[in-house]
């Protein structure tokens, strides 16, 4: 019998959420409704799902808060989230994708999107085909376990900068375009901006500490994975 994905959808609107529901039942989906914090807590608690529908503005702690608070737990760091909200200017795109969002839908959004988003983030989570170790520069990265060393000691970093890393790792000295990136990295980048991939590129950096300065910045033309811990960390254009 084939695994039909859970996705918990934390929403405080019951008729948003009753929606939402029904057309993921329809297309092989099994949604769990929490109304609030709490209650997704206790959701993850019992069984964790495979991707999470988090909206924005929620009674008592904010969609941004409990991303940042499952990004720091070990046990909820690897669930994909996709941010629900009605803030469609830049600077709370960026501030959702910066609390540990994968990916954001601004309301209202239709079926087709929604769940073309859903299926993009399940799609970057899946296993590779080839899980092989790679090391370079200090860095060993391990697809089996999914860890990531640097000079021996682990680091923690969400599952799209794992992924990133990892693209970047294989392909050492080349010059990635923002385009390339979202293409190789992400899947299907139809719904996905450009401006993403410098967010995530920056929590990978961060994540990595020392090494992030690995990651250097080709003005006008996009990222390069040095393998030396020398190279520039500036601002993308």
């Amino acid at each position: 019998m084939r695994h039909l994905p859970k996705v918990l959808v934390v929403e405080d609107e019951p008729a948003i959420a009753e929606l939402i529901a029904v057309n993921l039942r329809h297309n092989g989906f099994v949604p769990v409704w929490a109304e609030d914090g709490p209650s997704a807590q206790r959701e993850l608690d019992a069984v964790l799902p495979d991707v999470i529908l988090l909206d924005w503005m929620l009674p008592s702690q904010s969609g941004l808060q409990l991303a940042r608070k499952w990004r720091g737990d070990a046990r909820t760091r690897g669930i994909p989230i996709l941010m629900l909200t009605a803030r469609g200017d830049e600077p709370d795109k960026v501030a959702g994708l910066d609390a540990g969002a994968d990916d954001y839908i601004t309301k209202p959004f239709s079926t087709q999107e929604l769940l073309a988003r859903i299926r993009a983030v399940l799609r970057r989570r899946a296993p590779e085909q080839v899980a092989e170790a790679v090391e370079l520069g200090g860095l060993l990265l391990d697809a089996a376990t999914h860890r990531v060393m640097y000079l021996g000691t682990e680091l923690r970093m969400g599952p799209t900068e794992f992924r990133l890393l990892r693209y970047f790792m294989k392909h050492p000295e080349r010059v990635h375009s923002r385009a390339q990136l979202l293409d190789k990295v992400w899947g299907d980048h139809v719904f996905i901006e450009e401006r993403t991939v410098d967010v995530h590129v920056k929590r990978l950096r961060e994540a990595l500490g020392q090494a992030g300065a690995m990651i250097e910045t080709v003005r006008g033309a996009g990222y390069r994975f040095s393998g030396q811990a020398g190279g520039s960390a500036a601002i993308p254009d």
